[in-house]
């Protein structure tokens, strides 16, 4: 404990020294997220600085191993860096795919070339990875996917199209299902492989949302030369690293059940009041204002405990499932609150301001949370089967 104790000491007095003023405080939009990689735009200089310090420090991603570029710390480690970020409300430093999903499925599966060639640039933020999952024939049956890599010796050529591609259009590399065994079993003959968004063949298309704006995208292949060794675990056993990434997906997805951004209490107080006691002037949305910062703390806490299980390897996997759609569920609550509280401003669309709309626009955007990374349905019928073991799940 005195360990502990004084790490925390160094961690409070490197973090006051090292983030910058305009990296704390509450992030306005997804805009004001950085995201690395080769075309990385900044909102300031200060945000590119914290994202270098952080990652020369490995304390992007805290507990990976040092040897592959992480902070090395210890689960509890971790944990006081988490909360000393959040004493000083500092912005995080670097949102990646990368070290949400790919990263642990490396950690994993990938061999000791593979590690060393990508994980430092993940976790210093010099390359953004998007995901080459769903299709148009295969989204909550994923296995059914029909993107082709046919054998050409030291190469694989892809032929085929990704839908729902999140920031295709921004990503430096891609990690891709493809079938390399059309005449297997569809959980069989399917492959894991990495290849460069830049190599000739790949193109993207956005695709628009209802809120107006989208991160999605189509992305099309069409004879992509693919190197193997590229291949991520076994040929054949993609299935099983896809699985693996999947369940960290969703726990990054449950994420959003953590609040961030500005208070919602905030927002209602600045636009309908307070009473004379300091108090939100309306009783009913108080009451589910309540209701919400006490489940989300409820929340932050099970996300906190599942890692600790994580991390000591007790978990089941279908706790994923868990968190996922309880966290869609919650973050789909707040917006639903942050317009009611904003009352009529809070339709606007385009006026400045308003921000052109944000809060409508991310309102809209959360009905999108209980179908990505796998339907709200297809979470509870893995919750009912692998965790409660209810009779014909």
């Amino acid at each position: 404990m005195d360990d502990l104790e004084a790490f925390r000491a160094d961690t409070r007095q490197w973090l006051e020294a090292n983030c910058p003023s305009e990296c704390r405080g509450p992030m306005e939009n997804d805009e004001d997220r950085v995201w690395g990689g080769r075309n990385a735009t900044f909102r300031t200089p200060a945000h590119q600085q914290w994202m270098e310090v952080m990652g020369a420090r490995g304390w992007t991603a805290p507990e990976w191993p040092t040897e592959y570029g992480g902070g090395g710390l210890s689960r509890e480690q971790a944990k006081v860096l988490a909360s000393e970020m959040r004493r000083i409300d500092a912005q995080m430093p670097l949102s990646s795919f990368g070290i949400w999903m790919l990263g642990p499925a490396l950690l994993k599966f990938g061999t000791e070339a593979q590690k060393k060639r990508f994980l430092p640039e993940i976790v210093r933020g010099e390359i953004r990875w998007c995901q080459g999952y769903s299709e148009p024939g295969a989204g909550s049956d994923l296995a059914g996917l029909q993107t082709r890599a046919v054998d050409h010796g030291d190469h694989w050529i892809v032929n085929g199209q990704k839908v729902w591609t999140s920031y295709a259009d921004k990503a430096d590399w891609i990690f891709c299902l493809v079938r390399t065994d059309p005449d297997a079993p569809k959980h069989l003959g399917i492959s894991f492989v990495l290849f460069d968004m830049a190599t000739p063949g790949v193109s993207t298309r956005p695709i628009e949302l209802i809120s107006g704006k989208s991160a999605f995208c189509e992305t099309f292949f069409d004879d992509v030369r693919v190197e193997k060794e590229n291949l991520i675990g076994e040929l054949n056993r993609g299935w099983d690293v896809a699985k693996n990434l999947l369940a960290h997906e969703r726990t990054m997805i449950g994420g959003m059940g953590e609040i961030a951004g500005r208070p919602v209490g905030q927002i209602a107080a600045d636009t309908i009041g307070t009473d004379d006691q300091g108090r939100l002037a309306d009783t009913a949305l108080r009451a589910r204002l309540s209701d919400l910062e006490i489940d989300a703390a409820a929340f932050r806490l099970s996300m906190e405990r599942v890692g600790d299980q994580v991390k000591a390897r007790q978990v089941n996997p279908a706790i994923a499932s868990m968190l996922k759609y309880y966290g869609s569920e919650l973050n789909k609550r707040r917006m639903e609150l942050v317009m009611t509280a904003g009352g009529s401003d809070a339709l606007e669309w385009e006026s400045d301001r308003s921000q052109h709309g944000q809060d409508a626009r991310d309102w809209l955007r959360t009905k999108a949370n209980s179908i990505e990374g796998g339907t709200s349905e297809v979470q509870l019928n893995i919750i009912a089967k692998h965790l409660l073991q209810l009779p014909g799940a």
